[in-house]
């Protein structure tokens, strides 16, 4: 039986978490796929102690396994895009295949990656770098090739959706549950890539890529994160019958597209509003197959491995075949990506949930409407809270219609210019994604 060799570069949570998968679930890989998975050689720059490499080749320096002439297909596992760019620009130049979950690297340097790729007539496989264990690259890129997709919703960062889902189940604060998922591993020391929203933006990027034909353009997604979020904002949706999440919405309109990260209002009956935790959910819409949803676990040692395997035996089937056989880096051809503008924000039309802190005082409601109606922004609902017993001042929840985003950022400096305004004007946009 015919063997593939594979270096694994990173030996950390994923990278373990492949070996162990590889090793516990050999005889059926090797069933489907018809020939054997070898794990040649490790490249870790700190002793693993999470698998078993006995018999396996280890190495502090990981370019070697780049140089290494007996690897047929390099995973790189090592994060962050310095040398792991350096790592896998020099694979392709050995003439190796590339497997990587790294979603910073694709998203901010997959155009050059790529390129490389293609001139040496390689693969460079990234189902692992969105949404873990759920194969939403091979669904947007080869599941859904008949369709001409319109746009795309999702819940696409775990320690997001798991704040969120905490603050709604247990009325608890962001900073107190944030602390929570740092000491549960759901978030980082350093939390800024998940609660603001850039994690979710590499992700994006990367499926809008797919979804639409174009090449990738993160530095242009409106990324906003959570950390705005108040209890009492959960607490006023819920009542309004929505759930607030935070999404990555890639929408098409015309000749351009909308990429955008941030909170949304999701009416609470919509599957995607109940995915909750830290799972994650992608809703696509095609002209042709309608709405599909994928769920599953966005992160994690084993179901990220499971994406990173599943990229190995895909290049292990094609190893033998031209490369003009095979699919696609973006799903359509390099000489069929598309220059795609995509909008700014003002040129975005949202419904939007807003909260005004106001004087208890006749008159604000009209002065408020007012606002809003010079520049032609309906309303849908309103619900003002009644004021506490030693306030001079209510809550008022507004819900307003479909209006472009540059007209409303408009009429809240109106609103916020008023003497009976109090306080700040809390803003999240509302989807209905139907």
């Amino acid at each position: 039986m015919n063997s593939v060799n594979i270096g694994i570069c990173g030996v950390g949570t994923v990278g373990s978490g492949t070996i162990n998968v590889l090793h516990r679930n050999i005889k059926e890989i090797t069933a489907r796929l018809g020939c054997e998975i070898v794990v040649s050689q490790v490249g870790s720059r700190r002793d693993p102690s999470d698998c078993d490499l006995t018999g396996i080749s280890v190495s502090h320096d990981i370019f070697s396994v780049a140089d290494n002439p007996n690897i047929d297909i390099l995973v790189e596992l090592i994060g962050g895009t310095t040398v792991a760019k350096d790592l896998v620009l020099r694979a392709i130049d050995k003439g190796k295949h590339v497997v990587t979950a790294n979603k910073a690297l694709i998203a901010e340097f997959g155009n050059e990656i790529f390129h490389a790729a293609e001139k040496k007539g390689v693969i460079v496989a990234f189902e692992a770098a969105v949404a873990g264990g759920i194969p939403i690259v091979k669904a947007i890129r080869e599941g859904l090739s008949a369709n001409n997709i319109e746009w795309i919703a999702g819940i696409i960062n775990g320690t997001s959706n798991f704040i969120l889902t905490e603050m709604k189940d247990k009325n608890r604060d962001f900073s107190d549950v944030l602390e929570e998922a740092q000491e549960l591993g759901y978030a980082e020391t350093d939390p800024t890539f998940d609660i603001e929203g850039i994690d979710a933006a590499h992700k994006l990027s990367i499926m809008a890529s797919l979804a639409f034909g174009c090449s990738f353009q993160f530095d242009k997604v409106f990324t906003e994160g959570i950390t705005k979020i108040e209890s009492q904002d959960v607490v006023y949706a819920e009542e309004l019958g929505y759930r607030i999440k935070h999404l990555g919405i890639a929408r098409k309109r015309n000749d351009a597209i909308e990429l955008r990260v941030h909170p949304a209002l999701i009416p609470e009956e919509r599957l995607i509003a109940n995915v909750d935790g830290v799972m994650n959910a992608v809703l696509i819409k095609g002209d042709a197959v309608g709405p599909t949803m994928y769920y599953g676990s966005g992160a994690g040692a084993e179901p990220t491995a499971s994406a990173v395997i599943s990229d190995i035996c895909d290049i292990a089937r094609t190893l033998d075949s031209r490369p003009e056989q095979r699919v696609p880096h973006f799903g359509f051809q390099f000489d069929q990506l598309k220059d795609i503008n995509i909008l700014s924000m003002g040129e975005v039309k949202t419904a939007s949930y807003m909260r005004i802190t106001a004087l208890d005082v006749p008159g604000v409601l009209v002065q408020i409407t007012r606002a809003l109606s010079e520049e032609n922004i309906s309303i849908e609902a309103i619900i003002q809270k009644e004021p506490a017993a030693d306030k001079n001042h209510v809550q008022l929840i507004f819900l307003t219609n479909r209006t472009l985003e540059s007209s409303l950022d408009t009429a809240v400096e109106k609103i916020k210019a008023l003497d009976v305004i109090t306080g700040s004007v809390v803003r999240i946009r509302v989807e209905s994604l139907s």
